[in-house]
């Protein structure tokens, strides 16, 4: 009990530190009351990984729900992360752990991104998924950050 409020814990902390900016959306479906449903498309800085940024594109649900912020969105979405600048580390990161998350629906719903560490190949493996309180879903998405051997990534 006391390591699961502690990973929820340091979980929030983690999720508080990366947000997501908004770089684009289209309409998909027009609404006449409240906004339309889009497809979104936001990026996410990773938090410990200087030089590394993921674009993570979803659907969002408009009309009067999606307005008052009760609508629950698809539990699809698309991941592409790619180097932006010098790879750096400020320290150890872990083989594998969550760096974001947001919730998609009012309480239960939340679409994840998880990082994993190929040492192998120095790469870095990110996966985005949905899941739900409940019963999670299978849709995932997921993408690849070769880092250069001269670099190696340190893993805890």
């Amino acid at each position: 009990m006391k390591n699961r409020l502690a990973l929820t814990l340091a979980s929030c902390l983690i999720t508080a530190t990366a947000h997501a900016e908004t770089v684009g959306e289209v309409d998909t479906v027009f609404k006449f009351i409240g906004p339309d449903h889009k497809i979104v498309v936001d990026a996410y800085d990773d938090p410990k990984v200087q030089g590394v940024a993921c674009y993570v594109s979803r659907a969002k649900t408009g009309g009067v729900k999606g307005a008052l912020g009760l609508a629950e969105d698809k539990s699809e979405a698309s991941i592409a992360c790619r180097q932006v600048g010098p790879i750096s580390f400020a320290k150890p990161i872990a083989q594998q752990e969550e760096v974001f998350n947001e919730r998609i629906s009012l309480v239960f719903k939340k679409l994840r991104i998880v990082r994993m560490v190929d040492v192998k190949r120095n790469t870095l493996v990110y996966l985005t998924y949905a899941d739900r309180v409940i019963e999670g879903s299978p849709q995932n998405s997921v993408t690849a950050v070769a880092v250069d051997r001269a670099t190696a990534i340190p893993v805890k």
